[in-house]
């Protein structure tokens, strides 16, 4: 039972196929994790919306490559370079960060950079838990307080010591996201979006005097699907994954960003379809007290919360309506992504539901 819920790779989609030619030429080559008689094999981990990930089996080793999507236009989201110097200089002190092993700069390897980690092995939890994986309300409640204690701790990370200190510049961070977001979303548009645009101008006359305080590193999107579970407690949190989009930055804003994918119980239908993950649970924290345990946990003061869960709702829509633009313009074949249309509009409402009652 515990094996069936582990995250397993499937057969490479359509479209997303790499050279293994000259994966295997270049591992040889550059790296010593293939020898001159192993073989190299090649499967794909098909739920993850942006970057492509794949579990390469190098004999009978196991590791995940990941490298940008086709048809990427946003470098500074799928930056693998970015991401290996973070993981480099984050495994050997923060044990939840997978140990990075090569990078490749050469996009005439793969046709992008990419980078090679170790494969750690448990649960990820997507849209609903994997089917022997029972969640009743006590558990729903371990599993939610894990979530937000892991990003606490997190921003807890003694950045400078790790070697992080130029990763990103805090003061100003907070305007900066809510301009480079507008700016994304005018570029990525494949519709007039106006509910969104009154989304974006509200944030830019609101933003909080204390929204850059207290700079930490943040992950930038931390969710149920970017953390990587015990099998044998589902509540313990063996890896978290993903962190092209990580910098020095404003905490409250990264907690925003965890607040605008968590959709509650007593949420509307409209909302609910929204779901990115079972935070929706009988027994889940809800946002209240999410921001209230975060508060104990950092002795960090957040309020109510509604601008900073009101950008994490933007900042998500934006996000979406790039890998919109993507499947309209035709680099990706990938079905799931032909209804993202919905889901944009749907978050520019909520978004703009939140701020109105706030």
């Amino acid at each position: 039972m515990i094996e069936a819920m582990i995250d397993q790779p499937k057969s490479v989609r359509e479209g997303e196929e790499l050279d293994l030619a000259a994966l295997a030429a270049w591992l040889r080559a550059s790296t010593e994790l293939l020898g001159a008689d192993e073989s190299l094999e090649l499967m794909q981990f098909p739920s993850g919306y942006s970057n492509l990930t794949y579990m390469v089996r190098l004999g009978d080793r196991e590791l995940v490559l990941r490298r940008p999507p086709h048809g990427n236009t946003v470098k500074s989201g799928h930056d693998m370079g970015r991401e290996y110097t973070v993981l480099t200089k984050l495994a050997p002190s923060y044990a939840l960060a997978p140990k990075p092993l090569a990078y490749c700069e050469d996009p005439a390897i793969l046709g992008a950079p990419f980078y090679l980690m170790e494969r750690r092995r448990g649960i990820i939890i997507r849209r609903r838990p994997p089917k022997d994986l029972v969640l009743d309300a006590a558990a729903a409640r371990r599993l939610s307080t894990a979530l937000i204690d892991g990003l606490a701790e997190l921003h807890g990370i003694d950045w400078k010591a790790a070697g992080l200190g130029l990763l990103g510049k805090p003061e100003g961070y907070a305007r900066r996201q809510v301009e480079g977001w507008t700016r994304r979303l005018e570029r990525s548009k494949t519709d007039d979006l106006p509910k969104l645009d009154a989304v974006a101008a509200w944030l830019a006359a609101e933003l909080p005097a204390d929204a850059d305080a207290d700079a930490a590193l943040i992950h930038n999107d931390y969710k149920y699907d970017n953390v990587l579970l015990d099998p044998a407690d589902p509540s313990r949190i063996l890896a978290v994954l993903d962190w092209e989009m990580a910098t020095i930055g404003s905490p409250r804003m990264d907690l925003g960003t965890t607040l605008g994918y968590w959709v509650e119980a007593s949420d509307d239908a409209r909302l609910q379809g929204l779901a990115f993950g079972p935070t929706n649970l009988p027994g889940s924290l809800t946002r209240a007290e999410l921001i209230e345990r975060y508060e104990q946990k950092t002795g960090l003061c957040v309020g109510d919360g509604v601008y900073y869960r009101v950008f994490g709702l933007f900042k998500i829509a934006v996000i979406v309506q790039q890998i919109y633009a993507r499947y309209q313009r035709g680099s990706t074949l990938d079905p799931r992504f032909a209804a993202l249309g919905y889901f944009v509009t749907a978050l520019a409402e909520v978004a703009e539901g939140a701020l109105s009652r706030g």
